[in-house]
């Protein structure tokens, strides 16, 4: 490999939209996503969560009356 070519890799923050944080490694300090393994809904250890950011769920729900 060349040397000097390749970016900083230093510790990184990362924050979810449903608020959870974790530290990884990256080449930037901070890192923002929508999704993370606790929303998720397939590693959330079997709960059923529902991971919805436009509202297309409650449409559905309202549009054929489905109740939980």
């Amino acid at each position: 490999m060349k040397a000097k070519i390749h970016p900083q890799y230093k510790k990184a923050k990362v924050l979810c939209a449903c608020g959870n944080t974790f530290e990884t490694r990256s080449t930037k300090p901070l890192l923002k996503v929508e999704i993370c393994s606790k929303c998720h809904p397939f590693f959330s250890g079997g709960e059923r969560r529902i991971v919805d950011t436009a509202g297309q769920v409650e449409r559905f729900k309202r549009r054929f009356k489905i109740k939980e």
